[in-house]
């Protein structure tokens, strides 16, 4: 598969991707704990169908401690006993804000009051802002066809 476009040629690419990733590095750093973002990140891709991006959050999040056992169970999440209670509240919120148009009334009250339970203010903020990331950069990949997953190595974007 050939991408359709290639950001890395293009003048408007290139300056709009280096802002929109410094996003991502702003989130790395903030509260919610790296592992969730990982799993979160994930998640979104793996709904979204985002090869690449599934590519890259199970390669770094191995890279960050987290196991094959975890990593293989959160297209299950729900039916697995391996995540906290946090953990479920954030992959079920990444769902419902993924799925916007499948639900309707986008992320239901009961799942953000159950968020809200286990992240403060600066966590949830985070948790918002990286499902909207993560949703936004596995469209412009898939929008494009960009080809490499499976090349990804840990680290590789900063």
């Amino acid at each position: 598969m050939d991408a359709r476009l290639n950001y890395l040629s293009s003048p408007i690419a290139g300056k709009a991707a280096k802002q929109f990733m410094a996003v991502g590095r702003t989130l790395k750093g903030s509260a919610l704990p790296a592992l969730t973002q990982e799993l979160v990140a994930l998640r979104v891709s793996q709904i979204n169908g985002c090869a690449i991006c599934i590519d890259m959050h199970t390669k770094e999040a191995g890279a960050a401690g987290e196991t094959s056992v975890r990593l293989n169970l959160v297209a299950a999440w729900r039916e697995a006993t391996v995540f906290t209670e946090a953990e479920r509240a954030a992959l079920e919120l990444a769902e419902e804000g993924t799925r916007v148009a499948d639900a309707a009334g986008g992320v239901s009250d009961e799942v953000w009051a159950n968020a809200a339970k286990h992240y403060d203010d600066e966590q949830l903020t985070t948790l918002v802002i990286l499902v909207s990331f993560m949703n936004s950069v596995n469209r412009l990949n898939i929008i494009t066809r960009q080809p490499c997953a499976g090349d990804y190595a840990p680290g590789m974007f900063g």
